[in-house]
């Protein structure tokens, strides 16, 4: 089994979301879904801002990436306006969701993100994306609202850091070997099941 660790602003996991599953499944890998805020340890790096505004020419190139991604994977693409977003309201509610429902409401969040543009904190959207992965909204919703889920992904996102987890997608092979990067994916996969 190998753990993905992603961060709903990152346009990165995003693609990494669209792809994971079936290329896991080719190789006969299971997927933990584990979603962390990854701006907190940005800050504890020293980042003054997110990557994309602190370097711009970087920023610009990762754009261009998302878009040629997009492209191969045959989605459409919006640039998320304001980037990046706050994906806080919806790691919460991941996290209240069954493990089996995360993957079918990740991948509704950041197809709204960055296929449709919307803002991946507004209610009627977090409620559509659990309607589509088959769970029941207002009970997410309170889950998500607990200390203990809001604990949870402080939790989670100090286990990514302790991890050494410094940006996202990354990851984690089951002999603790991390990759990080979209384009990483089948490397870890094909790391992983050549471990098993």
């Amino acid at each position: 089994m190998i753990d993905f660790w992603y961060e709903f602003a990152s346009n990165y996991s995003f693609l990494a979301a669209e792809r994971v599953s079936s290329a896991a499944a080719l190789r006969g890998v299971a997927v933990r879904w584990r979603p962390f805020l990854l701006g907190p340890i940005l800050k504890a790096q020293g980042y003054t801002a997110p990557p994309f505004e602190q370097f711009s020419v970087k920023g610009r190139y990762a754009w261009r990436d998302t878009e040629r991604w997009c492209e191969r994977l045959g989605l459409p693409f919006v640039k998320p306006d304001p980037f990046p977003q706050n994906g806080v309201p919806a790691a919460r509610i991941a996290l209240a969701l069954p493990e089996e429902a995360r993957p079918d409401f990740s991948r509704a969040i950041y197809r709204a993100q960055f296929c449709e543009g919307r803002a991946i904190h507004d209610e009627k959207l977090l409620r559509d994306a659990v309607l589509a992965a088959g769970s029941e909204y207002e009970t997410a919703l309170e889950t998500a609202k607990t200390d203990l889920v809001k604990d949870a992904l402080r939790k989670a996102t100090a286990e990514a850091e302790s991890l050494g987890i410094f940006g996202a997608p990354t990851f984690v092979t089951s002999d603790g070997e991390l990759f990080w990067g979209n384009d990483r994916l089948e490397e870890a996969l094909d790391w992983e099941r050549s471990r098993a």
